[in-house]
């Protein structure tokens, strides 16, 4: 009789659970598409109405890529962009979908952004520029796209026992993994590779920062105009160029976006006296570090 190795067992249960897990998230996301496409819809014909419009057609709903969808319209319309922004919103919350989402209203001629906005549970993350001012009558595609997507509730309430014992389980198999490595564990994540700022480890593939310790997340531009600064410290990086490198490949960049995020990044390093980053007037922004 051939001889079974004592994991065995435990190897299909936990991949028996990880299908079951899987099958159980693709429920949900379905869910959540056919939701969303619903409520956007609804934004479409209440931005319509706004426009003094209840005959027009509101296109179908398109997911171009997940949590990334667009709303488009039969005839040119025209609107002022607190509309969108107060429709999109109140739409949302009422479905409880995310509430970190960005905005982009694109012309259908040249696909050119003619107003964008960001929106984020945590108020000095919102961008909502020019409010107030019409955008003029013509053909629009309206994108939103979900920034920061949280599993929603009613899957974490009727799948938690399972997810329970699928870390148990998964957590045995790591200890069998562990055992039958040469390296140990502890070893391979010290391989994480890392820069030095000062005080701070800077971990560009993990997006954080570490000090004594603790653990500091960075979003995703702060983290790329990080990882631009420390590849060039104590030398003088345009405007134009770090633009260009951080928001030109999401074809959209708002008034002082590049402020605000140096802003953050100030406030990140602050605890730190000897590493700055500094305002070269006109040109742009420099790492300082000692």
């Amino acid at each position: 009789m051939k001889h079974q190795h004592p994991y065995t067992k435990t190897i299909i249960i936990v991949l028996s659970f990880l299908f079951m897990i899987t099958s159980c998230v693709k429920k949900e996301s379905n869910h959540f598409v056919g939701m969303t496409k619903v409520v956007l819809r609804e934004a479409g014909n209440q931005l319509l109405l706004r426009n003094l419009d209840s005959t027009s057609l509101i296109l179908p709903v398109k997911e171009i890529e997940p949590y990334f969808y667009s709303i488009s319209f039969e005839k040119p319309l025209r609107f002022e962009p607190s509309n969108i922004v107060t429709v999109i919103d109140s739409s949302l919350n009422l479905a409880s979908l995310s509430k970190n989402y960005r905005v982009e209203v694109l012309q259908c001629a040249d696909r050119e952004v003619a107003y964008s906005y960001e929106m984020n549970v945590e108020e000095e993350r919102t961008i909502i520029p020019c409010a107030g001012r019409f955008l003029p009558e013509a053909c629009y595609t309206i994108n939103i796209q979900f920034l920061d997507i949280v599993v929603p509730s009613g899957f974490r309430k009727k799948h938690v026992p399972y997810v329970l014992v699928f870390g148990v389980l998964v957590y045995v198999f790591f200890l069998y993994i562990r055992k039958s490595k040469s390296q140990p564990i502890s070893e391979e994540k010290s391989t994480l590779s890392y820069s030095i700022i000062g005080s701070f480890q800077f971990y560009p593939e993990q997006s954080k920062l570490v000090k004594s310790a603790t653990e500091i997340s960075l979003s995703k531009k702060e983290c790329e105009l990080l990882e631009i600064f420390v590849a060039h410290p104590n030398q003088i990086i345009k405007r134009d160029d770090l633009t260009k490198k951080v928001w030109e490949d999401n074809g959209v960049f708002v008034g002082r976006s590049l402020d605000t995020y140096i802003s953050k990044l100030r406030k990140i390093l602050k605890d730190d006296d000897s590493i700055r980053i500094t305002n070269a007037h006109g040109i742009g922004y420099k790492l300082e570090m000692d």
